[in-house]
């Protein structure tokens, strides 16, 4: 019997042991729920999807069909990691799409931050239905909803996705293997299933991705420079211990220029803003101190190696008032 609710008695998932017996328990859920028939996942990479289509692939294996869709605006490596791991890896039926122009050319020229949300999730669910057509005999639809999911929903704080907003025609069923688990649990359970760390313990990324940190008009020039300065920055937070120290950092590249000196001459580039926050609730949120030194040395590497930009500026706001993503 598939639990709809999370038991008032369930004991919370902190060790290997516990991670095991919970996937021992879905792997039969999931086979007594599905039999001999196709699942269609949505696979993004974030640690909920991943973790599901892990399950789905021990449950059922080809009988999955993993869906993963490039917007362009993932983060650097993020497409190809998502290939090697359920393609190369684990051997997962998995169908990659670029469709990194059709978001792209949509995002043109609109600068308004809600506009851009919309258009990048209607994009998806359009692009993700096109190739869920494309497939026979697919009767369910799996999805990495969550317990606070459940929860924010029944509260009214926020609407729970079902089923991704899929046209009427396109009437699955679900499969929800961690929808009575907390985020914490979902790690626990991705790091027995064998997922790579980076993936597990990947930080919280908008579903927007990118486009949301190109604040104003998106151009792939300006994209590129966030793209290059967020690995920058990544790569340099993995290497000083910080990674898990500090809740969420990231780049932003917003809409303006300004004068600099590059090579002996004048630059009119773009300004990098590094944004690194901590919190326990996201409700409020302090910022981060980072050594000196650390910050001389990312400047250093991000205005030499990134085209286009030119000066580098930390963001020292907490939340409130500022938010912790800046659209």
């Amino acid at each position: 019997m598939i639990n709809e609710r999370r038991p008032d008695d369930m004991v919370r998932i902190t060790t290997p042991e516990l991670a095991q017996s919970f996937i021992d328990e879905q792997i039969a859920l999931i086979k007594e729920q599905v039999g001999d028939k196709k699942v269609l996942l949505a696979l993004s990479g974030g640690v909920d999807s991943s973790v599901v289509a892990a399950l789905l692939i021990k449950a059922i294996g080809k009988q999955l069909v993993c869906v993963h869709v490039n917007h362009g605006l993932l983060r650097k490596g993020e497409p190809e990691q998502v290939i090697e791991v359920f393609r190369n890896q684990m051997d997962a039926n998995l169908i990659y799409v670029d469709a990194t122009d059709r978001f792209l050319d949509k995002l043109a020229g609109v600068d308004d931050p809600e506009t851009k949300r919309k258009i990048i999730g209607g994009e998806f669910i359009e692009v993700f239905a096109e190739e869920a057509r494309k497939l026979d005999g697919i009767e369910f639809l799996a999805q990495g909803t969550i317990w606070p999911d459940i929860l924010e929903s029944e509260e009214g704080i926020k609407a729970h996705h079902n089923a991704g907003g899929l046209p009427e025609d396109m009437n699955f069923e679900l499969v929800e293997p961690v929808r009575i688990l907390f985020k914490d649990e979902v790690r626990v359970v991705g790091d027995k299933l064998g997922l790579p760390h980076g993936m597990v313990y990947r930080q919280p990324f908008p579903g927007p991705g990118l486009g949301v940190r190109c604040p104003g008009a998106i151009t792939r020039d300006r994209l590129e420079a966030v793209r290059e300065s967020d690995a920058i920055l990544r790569e340099e937070f993995d290497k000083n211990g910080l990674v898990d120290k500090v809740w969420q950092y990231f780049t932003v590249v917003p809409d303006f220029k300004s004068t600099g000196i590059k090579d002996g001459k004048r630059a009119f580039e773009w300004c990098c803003i590094v944004r690194a926050v901590c919190t326990t609730d996201v409700m409020t949120a302090t910022v981060a101190e980072l050594p000196h030194e650390l910050m001389v040395h990312i400047t250093d590497r991000i205005t030499h190696e990134v085209p286009g930009i030119n000066r580098v500026l930390y963001d020292f706001t907490p939340k409130p008032t500022g938010t912790v993503e800046f659209e």
